[in-house]
């Protein structure tokens, strides 16, 4: 026999626990156990009115399916041993409350089933809820009911909660909005396993019903500004493309905008105003890039930017104060009514509390005036207090780059009268800010000291947004860092006056593999391998605990590239790069050497290589070169001054690369100055900035001192010219594309590219070194070993005899150009930009041409093509592109693209 003294778990927070034992015990008795066989110790427990002290002699557990009796017994609190006075004593309610916050149970309860003495034997009595068994889906696709069940994490043996209920029910819901489904239905089912103790399975019926799309979306009580203007701003909320004969027959239950005739658009020339033509074809023929979906989350947000809009017109107290959504089929209709109340201006602007700089200093900066269009936003964004899309100077960068960096600013308005705002802006200038300390986190390989060199922000100098701005590019050019991660915290001490700027960095990987192999150019198969290493150092070269794999964290770059084919080809190329020579200034050296060997293998008569003649008919090449690069001051620090001597030597044999010569030795001593300014953040795929240089390599003119070299055999023994070069290369941001991300917006490249050789004496002709290649993909040559610049010209293949679109007069040296002109332009846009990769597509125009001589030179004669292609940028493999490319003066008529398109690759860099 037994009493039942508690009650389930549900009722603890309505009663109190002395009245709940009385209730329940005698509810217990009279519905299940005769009077007479109650036992006297419960029924003395049952009216007990004193209070006595019990102790808990015995514990069993009943109910348990899966989980341990020793875990519930901990869970519950209660212990063999535990003493209590009944009445009055909570000991069990609080037990029941603790299982019941677990989430376990669907039911506990707590008998006494023994009393002896003042010895209480209980039992705890639990229903365990249900674990998750099978689960089917019903009414959609697999591939659905996969992703679903991903999203919502249904996991076998789980336990089945309302929680898990009601996230199925919202979760599939949500899925199928987005998807344009606005009636879903969705019924969960239970059913016990036969197999399995306390397991149910979960049958999902969906029911998706109609995909609906937004077929119109208008607007009342807009006087001011055009509907069309308002759904613009309305990027998550759009109406789907229409095409039909007859307009929809839904009106805006608000009212409606009065209807423009044909014969009204004619009289009023709206055929010349291309709004105006857009509004009244709407009705019949809308292009939309939407898809139509509604979203109630884009909507409430696209609300939201139609009031923003309306502010920014200087309506601040536009209000949309009603809006409905209404399905009708398949379609879906979204009415709005707003009051725009009225166009406000700014008014007088005054400055308070304003010691460093003068009210005229602060007017220019804000460029806010009198009768101005009043808009908070752009009043916030001059002062700093948000940030600008133009990347602008504002109010708190002025103060903020002379150490102000504890400056607020208030804009109080003063004043509304009418339409017209007043405001008086109200500074805090606070003390200047010195930087304490500079501690850098995150750079695993790469030493303090390279980091270091490369900021702005020194400890003892005034704070400077400027500085940290430009100390984030820096580090970001160095290529070592995730430049999205580069974050500088800066931590100011307002009691001394002193800011502590912590640089938090992720490095990546920055060393880069080439291995290739490729075939052509008369000697067959050949195979590259190349390696080079970014953030070398070569000071730990010959430490032994450095090699992890290799010596690095010095900021060197190391570089060395084989090419092979055997006995027909081979080629070495070795450079190395020290960017801070002697570590206090911004000085680089560069040293590099290369050595190469061609052999005329190729036997015309039969077809094949013959690796016999490689020692008896070949061109070597060895060359050395050292650079000396300097940061200027003047006219800004993105200056830099490069100086280069280079020393080439060509052995041939047997080799009649120049016409008359195949035996002999051309000995190309050279010298180049480079002048280069490069503003550009992000070298990878540059958003903003410009690249322009201007350089002039030039030889001795030996002509000048040995006139006897006009007649020589061989004039090309000492090659003398002078040659010029120009590039200019631009950066703009343009937007970015619908629903894309901030990060992503289109980037308009526009380069100019020029180039011309001279030469000191006009009876020897031009030099056979260093000319200009145009065409193709810009990848070298069999003629690259004479060292030209290889120009690409995507579209065209290398300019040759063969090309139909050559100037006759140049036919005598079409592939060698003296002169050429190159102008771009690209629209580019990210894919991926992350550490691990950056994948960017492109679209390009470009126009180019080579000149012999300056008699055929014509700037206007140019060769035009246009195109698209792909950037992939791994860090191990540098960068790898493909362009497709339409040459538009090799069109032939009747032909179409038929021999006027050209496929083209690149790896490892980016060419001219």
């Amino acid at each position: 026999m037994r009493l039942r003294f508690l009650f389930k778990a549900g009722a603890i927070a309505t009663f109190f626990a002395f009245l709940l034992m009385q209730t329940t015990a005698a509810q217990v008795q009279t519905d299940t156990l005769p009077p007479t066989s109650l036992d006297p110790k419960l029924l003395e427990w049952q009216n007990a009115r004193l209070p006595r002290e019990y102790t808990v002699a015995e514990i069993r557990v009943q109910g348990i399916k899966h989980l341990d009796t020793a875990i519930v017994l901990s869970i519950s609190g209660l212990q063999v041993g535990d003493k209590f006075r009944h009445p009055g004593s909570d000991i069990f309610s609080k037990a029941i409350t603790n299982l019941w916050k677990q989430k376990l149970f669907s039911d506990v309860d707590i008998y006494i089933t023994k009393i002896v003495d003042d010895k209480v034997s209980l039992e705890l009595n639990v229903m365990e809820r249900p674990r998750l068994g099978t689960i089917k889906w019903h009414g959609i696709k697999k591939s659905d009911a996969d992703e679903l069940q991903g999203k919502i994490a249904l996991v076998k043996q789980t336990l089945i909660t309302e929680h898990m209920r009601r996230n199925i029910n919202e979760v599939t819901t949500k899925f199928y909005q987005e998807k344009g489904f606005q009636n879903v239905k969705i019924r969960v089912e239970e059913k016990p396993e036969a197999n399995y103790v306390n397991t149910n399975a979960l049958n999902i019926y969906v029911t998706k019903g109609k995909k609906v799309k937004i077929d119109g979306v208008s607007f009342v009580g807009n006087e001011s500004v055009d509907e069309m203007k308002l759904k613009k701003q309305m990027k998550g909320t759009k109406e789907r493309m229409r095409i039909s004969l007859y307009p929809t027959e839904h009106k805006n239950p608000y009212g409606a905008h009065e209807e423009v005739t044909f014969k009204e658009y004619l009289k009023d020339y709206g055929f010349l105003s291309f709004t105006k033509t857009r509004r009244i074809l709407d009705p019949y023929l809308r292009v939309r890039f939407g898809n139509g979906k509604y979203n109630p989350v884009k909507y409430e947000e696209d609300k939201d930017k139609v009031l923003k809009y309306y502010n920014s017109l200087g309506f601040r107290d536009a209000q949309i104060i009603a809006d409905t959504v209404t399905a009708s089929g398949n379609s879906l209709y979204v009415d709005l009514k707003v009051s725009e109340g009225r166009k406000y201006y700014f008014g007088n602007i005054t400055w308070k509390g304003n010691a460093k700089y003068g009210d005229s200093i602060l007017n220019r900066i804000l460029d806010i005036r009198k009768g101005d269009i009043y808009n908070l936003d752009i009043l916030n964004k001059r002062l700093g207090k948000e940030q600008s899309t133009d990347g602008g100077m504002d109010i708190q960068g002025l103060y903020m780059d002379d150490g102000y960096l504890f400056y607020q600013a208030d804009a109080i308005e003063t004043a509304v009268y009418n339409d017209t705002i007043d405001h008086e802006i109200r500074l805090r200038e606070g003390p200047q800010a010195r930087i304490k300390n500079v501690t850098i986190a995150g750079n695993d390989r790469t030493k303090d000291h390279v980091i270091r060199r490369e900021l702005r922000t020194m400890p003892g100098e005034l704070f400077s947004r400027s500085d940290m701005i430009r100390s984030i590019r820096e580090l970001a050019n160095l290529n070592y860092f995730n430049q999205e991660s580069i974050n500088p915290v800066p931590v100011p001490n307002a009691d001394d006056g002193t800011v502590d700027i912590n640089w938090k960095l992720e490095e990546k990987s920055s060393d880069q593999l080439e291995l290739s192999a490729g075939w052509g150019g008369g000697i067959g198969l050949t195979g590259t391998l190349g390696v080079t290493f970014n953030n070398f150092s070569i000071r730990n070269i010959w430490k032994k605990e450095s090699w992890d794999p290799l010596p690095t964290g010095d900021g060197q770059k190391l570089s060395l590239r084989v090419q092979s084919n055997g006995a027909a080809f081979r080629s070495y190329n070795f450079s190395f790069t020290e960017p801070w020579l002697g570590g206090k200034k911004r000085n680089s050296l560069t040293l590099a050497y290369n050595n190469s060997k061609y052999t005329n293998s190729f036997d015309p008569y039969t077809g094949r290589i013959d690796r016999k003649r490689s020692d008896t008919t070949y061109l070597i090449v060895n060359g050395i070169s050292a650079a000396f690069g300097k940061q200027l001051k003047w006219p800004d620090d993105f200056f830099n001054l490069v100086f280069t001597a280079s020393f080439q030597q060509y052995k041939m044999r047997n080799y009649p690369i120049f016409e008359g010569i195949k035996d002999g030795t051309s000995n190309n001593l050279s010298f180049k100055i480079a002048l280069q300014r490069s503003s550009v953040f992000d070298p990878i795929f540059p958003r903003s900035g410009s690249n322009l240089m201007a350089s002039v390599q030039f030889t001795p003119p030996y002509s000048a001192f040995n006139p006897n070299l006009v007649n020589s055999s061989n004039p090309y023994k000492t090659p003398e010219y002078h040659k010029w070069r120009f590039n200019a290369e631009w950066y703009m941001p343009i937007g970015r594309a619908m629903g894309a991300d901030k990060d992503k917006q289109f980037v308009l490249k526009i380069a100019a590219k020029y180039g011309f050789m001279g030469r000191y004496n006009k009876k020897l002709d031009y030099s056979p070194f260093e000319r200009f290649q145009v065409g193709d993909a810009g990848l070298t040559n069999n003629f690259g070993l004479l060292g030209y610049d290889i120009v690409a010209h995507r579209g065209y293949p290398v300019y040759d005899n063969s090309d139909p679109t050559v100037n006759p007069d140049q036919q005598n040296a079409t592939r060698f150009f003296t002169i050429f002109n190159k102008y771009q332009t690209e629209l580019r846009y990210p894919l991926v930009t992350n550490p691990g990769s950056t994948i960017y597509g492109l679209a390009f125009f470009e126009a180019a041409n080579g000149w012999y001589d300056y008699k055929s030179y014509n700037p206007f004669r140019l060769r035009r093509s246009v195109g698209v292609g792909m950037r992939f940028f791994l860090p191990m493999f540098g960068l790898l592109g493909f362009d497709y490319g339409i040459g538009l003066d090799r069109m032939q008529p009747g032909q179409g693209l038929k021999n006027a398109t050209r496929f083209t690759f690149m790896l490892g860099f980016e060419p001219e």
